[in-house]
């Protein structure tokens, strides 16, 4: 006899193995790629310059991204003028942003901007936008799509969608060219992208200035809806997942920078004549570490290779990876400010910067407690 529990885990749980679990010679390349092209242009140095700038980011490296990565057509389908990549390549691109703290909007509008556009499609005006969001031109952010923070209503008139209201807490809401929020309809809630007004929009204050957040306000603006009612709830629940995947490889890569940079320190700076990172307490605390990495990656690029094969399926995976790259990112930039010493307790340093972006990430997409709670439900406990 089966148990509940084990019903909705089998019904729930990948039916096989990922096809692209292991990466090949061209996702390596992508990797080397664009690992490259950040280390010459987006050291911490940088990062902290551009996200001080009006925009809070490098247009240079923008438009670099853009250009030379393809960093926003990557997993566009051909039949829409992509390269017909999927979630694998962009996990590659979302770890290593990561490991670079990049400041630029690649997980708001490369990543789920572009996404979200690709699936409301069906409309003319949204596929032009979606043109100019795969060549950089345009920026994309995404509200969190939930009726807490999208006060919205849409309203239809003879012209078209209008929407009035304000949205808060939108990761690049700040420079966006176009906002895809929720709002409500007469005939149930529903998707639409908005071009806001500058003098619309308040930046808020945030823990990580590299990555800014912003609310903003809609009086009667033309919009374009991206879903009917009846499907709004599973665009929604999409769009929640990608960016759960998303912030789960960038927390990923923030781990591997963080262990990077502590055995560089440790390797370098003598207590007692020796080099500390010779000492046995050390040596097991970079070993947690170490192991908390590998944890993140596999969680991490597992949930991206399902997502890939089947994103309906890929529920409980991507809830995991949530939960793990949460704690992992967390716990990584503890010790790194712990295993530097005192010189990693000044904001100076760039430990505090990758433990500010964490504690962003954190609270972008929840603690590990809320995809724990997913993950519960999910398997009928």
């Amino acid at each position: 006899m089966t148990s509940p529990g084990a019903t909705a885990i089998e019904e729930t749980w990948p039916r096989s193995e990922p096809a692209s679990l292991s990466p090949g010679v061209e996702q390596q390349e992508l990797r080397d790629a664009i690992r490259g092209l950040l280390a010459k242009h987006s050291d911490i140095d940088a990062v902290r310059k551009a996200s001080a700038s009006e925009q809070g980011f490098s247009r240079e490296l923008w438009q670099q991204l853009a250009d030379d990565m393809s960093v926003a057509a990557l997993a566009v389908p051909e039949s829409h003028g992509g390269l017909g990549y999927g979630t694998d390549e962009l996990s590659i691109i979302g770890e290593e942003c990561g490991r670079a703290l990049v400041c630029e909007p690649v997980l708001s509008s490369a990543i789920v901007g572009t996404q979200a556009l690709l699936l409301g499609t069906a409309d003319e005006g949204i596929a032009a936008l979606l043109a100019h969001a795969m060549d950089g031109s345009l920026l994309v952010a995404v509200s969190s799509l939930e009726p807490e923070q999208d006060q919205l209503d849409a309203v239809e008139t003879d012209s078209g969608w209008t929407v009035s209201g304000t949205v808060t807490h939108v990761v690049g809401g700040d420079a966006a060219d176009v906002l895809v929020v929720s709002a409500e309809t007469t005939g149930g809630r529903r998707t639409f992208a908005v071009h806001p007004s500058l003098r619309s929009r308040v930046t808020r204050s945030a823990i990580d200035p590299t990555r800014r957040l912003a609310d903003v306000s809609f009086e009667g603006s033309a919009a374009l809806a991206m879903t009917e009612p009846g499907a709004d709830a599973a665009f929604r629940a999409r769009i929640d997942d990608l960016r759960i995947l998303a912030v789960a490889c960038e927390n990923t890569g923030i781990v591997d920078r963080l262990l990077e940079l502590t055995l560089e320190y440790v390797s370098t700076r003598e207590q007692f004549g020796r080099p500390i990172g010779s000492f046995q307490a050390i040596k097991h605390r970079l070993a947690d570490l170490l192991i908390t990495l590998e944890r993140a990656r596999s969680a991490s690029r597992y949930a991206a290779a399902v997502f890939a094969e089947d994103p309906d399926e890929a529920q409980l995976a991507v809830a995991v990876a949530g939960a793990v790259c949460t704690d992992a990112a967390l716990e990584a930039a503890a010790e790194a400010i712990q295993l530097h010493g005192g010189v990693g307790f000044t904001w100076e340093h760039p430990a505090h910067s990758y433990f500010r972006r964490a504690l962003g990430n954190e609270a972008l997409q929840g603690d590990s407690r809320r995809h724990r709670a997913r993950i519960a439900d999910l398997i009928g406990i």
